[in-house]
């Protein structure tokens, strides 16, 4: 098919029998497929064509429409690629026989088959739907098998119908999918009689997709249900997109109240959201403490938090050693790591020794990844814990002290830095995907942890962690309390430190190897609001080149072709930017990055995914956690292969990441689970270290110009800093200390101790 073939019409379909199968997954409904057209509205000549999408797997008996549009795939050429279809079953004997041996409907082979369709006709199938007590007339059906049959026939006919229903309302297939197995049986009902449920059940569902299928079946604007629903819809989104444990009552009126004037119907007030808020507190759905409204999960994460943080905290049974015990064992670690404490760092490493809790905190440069090393090794040396991993084993004999991160490059340089084992906190605690391992009544095994980039922990998290760890364990917790604020909801480190009930070491010298970095003085000057006299001028290790708005993309991309000259590579340049949106935003900078740092070759093997390409040699990001690959959320790896369907067992196409060293296969149906890593945005660098950073500043990300942002994204950097843009707007990011309310309780349930 030529280029100029392309459609005429926007309502483009074809439709026609499949003379092909060239390739099907059953997890996603992802298939290719060679299609003999019987209709088309398209300018074609060809009989055939090639259809590509997500759909129930064909059969050569059944009449498909698809609709769509010609896209040019980098291999094979023009295809048809389908958003949605229509299916018409076979309508003679043979195709009915042929349809239901072809393995969608569970206990029917090919001789079950013909049986059936001899007893019971080419109307066997609405048959077997509305009277499944036929299939037992049938010699060789028991009860039980035609309870089967029948169970299966409705599934499929279920399944097709919510694929068609959820398609009017924009709901692609992988949504739908995940809606049809949450459900099952039942989808429809739910779908027509209570599609609020989506929101709470199904992630990436929100109240106007669902309002607007709630409206589509009947419910009216002014219902009751209408108002809670959007109640707690307003409670999720706080928590996940603006990090509060809670809203004020009132504030969730109002943002309530907003939600569902903008979308019309029926105009309600504050009073209307506080009855439905009543309602939802009977039905256990929200928790009402006072004038603060939780969802329940953050309600009793943030007290049993408050609750263990106390404990460990008011624990006396960890004896003190003798001074001299202490300092011999200090002098054998420095000794042994060629360097000499300052008073500060050895009294952060003494008191960690002793107590039951300890927060220790500061800035780059102040030594806490030194303190860190000496605390591990001073520890060992008192408590007679030999540091020869070789010694110990993970089931029997587990090595007793645990070092951890929220992130895996966090945990990984964790480990370089001090020479044992780190990982993240989900894998201490055995996350399984939908659970943890470990709990209050499977605690984790050891004398020690430390906790490292903890001002990255939300609420959850730490809950989860805390209430797993057993009496007897000493934790410390280390962060940058002017770095951003977890991701999910909480400020769980600011909130600690403010109760001033924890013990904490603050280290505050910046010492004298950090302190001929100029990136470090330039993080310090940013921490205080201060932007310093020399931003402009060009050191050995930090550089600011201005431009327009307009140019800034350019800029950045004759930055990063100017360090490959220089021989570094994509994994050592990261290119940091606040936003994902906008002319240079994240997305917009991946794809602009990628022609340069990995473009399009012959031979070089690619995919598309969505508006994504992903080719060997790409540089991607993990977007969540995977238990079962041990690959986290914020994890960077590298495409180091691509199969496609013909070239494996499984008939699928393929990605392999390396994560360190480490490889991952993902199927199609998991592409979502990653994105192009050459830029990424400040907060998924958290926890991590480049060698070089590059870092826009425009005043089109108004929004997003903070100190603390700017802040965190400057310290990413180990060895050279490049900022580029209007220094007008490093300006506005530095004096605007303004990071907005976040609201927690943690803080008053602490000092209530």
């Amino acid at each position: 098919m030529s280029q100029q073939m392309l459609p005429l019409f926007t309502d483009s379909f074809i439709r026609g029998y499949m003379v092909q199968e060239i390739f099907y997954n059953e997890s996603n409904w992802y298939g290719i497929i060679r299609l003999k057209i019987e209709e088309t509205n398209e300018p074609i000549k060809e009989s055939e064509v090639i259809v590509v999408g997500n759909f129930p797997r064909p059969h050569a008996e059944e009449l498909y429409t698809f609709y769509g549009e010609w896209k040019n795939h980098p291999r094979f050429g023009m295809q048809y690629a389908a958003s949605r279809y229509e299916r018409e079953a076979p309508k003679t004997r043979a195709g009915v026989e042929r349809y239901l041996a072809s393995g969608l409907f569970s206990g029917i082979g090919k001789k079950m088959a013909k049986r059936i369709v001899d007893h019971l006709g080419v109307d066997a199938l609405a048959i077997i739907a509305d009277h499944p007590e036929r299939l037992e007339e049938i010699p060789g059906i028991s009860t039980p098998r035609a309870k089967q049959i029948y169970e299966s026939v409705l599934e499929h006919r279920s399944l097709e119908r919510t694929m068609v229903f959820l398609y009017e309302f924009g709901i692609g297939v992988h949504l739908a999918l995940r809606i049809f197995q949450t459900y099952k049986m039942e989808t429809m009902d739910v779908l027509t009689k209570t599609p609020y449920r989506l929101i709470e059940d199904i992630q990436g569902i929100g109240f106007k997709r669902a309002d607007e299928i709630a409206r589509a079946t009947g419910i009216a604007a002014s219902s009751p249900e209408r108002v809670q629903a959007a109640c707690l819809y307003v409670l999720q989104e706080s928590s996940y997109s603006e990090g509060h444990v809670f809203l004020p009552a009132d504030e969730l009126a109002e943002k309530t109240v907003r939600l569902l004037n903008e979308i019309g119907g029926h105009p309600f007030t504050a009073d209307d959201v506080r009855e439905a808020a009543r309602t939802l507190f009977l039905e256990q759905k929200i928790v009402w403490d006072e004038e603060r409204i939780y969802l329940p999960s953050l309600f009793y994460a943030e007290i049993g938090l408050a609750n263990r943080l106390r404990q460990f905290a008011e624990r006396s049974d960890f004896g003190t050693f003798p001074a001299s015990e202490f300092f011999k064992a200090l002098g054998s670690v420095e000794e042994e790591l060629g360097i000499s404490y300052a008073p500060a760092q050895r009294e952060a490493i003494e008191r960690a020794i002793s107590a039951g809790l300890l927060l220790l905190t500061g800035g780059p440069g102040t030594g806490k990844t030194t303190v860190i090393r000496g605390i591990c090794r001073v520890f060992a040396i008192l408590h007679g814990i030999s540091l020869d991993l070789r010694r110990y084993d993970p089931h029997d004999n587990p090595f007793p002290i645990l070092l951890v991160a929220p992130t895996g490059r966090a945990a990984k340089r964790m480990a370089e830095a001090t020479g044992l084992p780190a990982m993240t906190i989900h894998r201490l605690l055995g996350w399984k995907g939908e659970g943890f391992e470990h709990d209050a009544e499977h605690p984790v095994r050891g004398k020690l942890l430390i906790v490292d980039e903890m001002s990255m922990v939300d609420v959850w998290l730490a809950n989860q962690l805390f209430r797993s760890l057993p009496e007897d364990m000493q934790v410390i917790l280390v962060g940058d309390p002017d770095q951003l604020p977890s991701v999910g909801p909480g400020n769980v480190l600011m909130d600690m430190i403010a109760s001033g009930l924890l013990p904490r070491v603050q280290l505050t010298e910046i010492y004298r190897q950090a302190e001929e970095s100029s990136i470090i003085r330039l993080a310090h000057d940013v921490r205080q609001g201060k932007v310093p006299a020399d931003l402009m001028d060009t050191t050995a290790d930090r550089r600011f080149f201005t431009s327009s708005p307009q140019d800034v993309v350019e800029v950045v991309k004759q930055i990063c072709l100017g360090a490959v000259k220089k021989g570094y590579k994509a994994k050592d340049i990261q290119v940091l930017a606040p936003l994902y949106k906008g002319t240079a935003g994240v997305n917009q900078l991946n794809m602009e990055l990628q022609q340069l740092f990995n473009p399009k070759t012959p031979g070089k093997r690619e995919v598309q995914f969505g508006e994504t390409v992903f080719r060997t040699g790409d540089k991607v990001l993990q977007l969540v956690n995977n238990a079962e690959e041990q690959v986290f959320n914020g994890d960077m790896g590298e495409i180091v292969a691509i199969f496609y369907p013909q070239e494996n067992e499984e008939n699928e196409e393929m990605l392999v990441v390396s994560f360190d060293g480490r490889e991952v296969v993902y199927r199609r149906s998991q592409y979502h689970q990653l994105t192009l890593a050459y830029c990424c945005s400040v907060h998924k660098s958290q926890g991590s270290e480049f060698p070089i950073v590059v870092m826009p500043f425009v005043r089109n990300y108004y929004r997003m110009l903070r100190r603390k942002l700017a802040y965190t994204g400057i310290t990413r950097s180990k060895s050279f800093l490049i900022l580029c843009g209007d220094p007008e707007a490093f300006r506005i990011a530095v004096e605007n200390d303004d990071e907005g309310v976040r609201y927690s309780y943690l803080e008053e349930r602490l000092r209530q101790a």
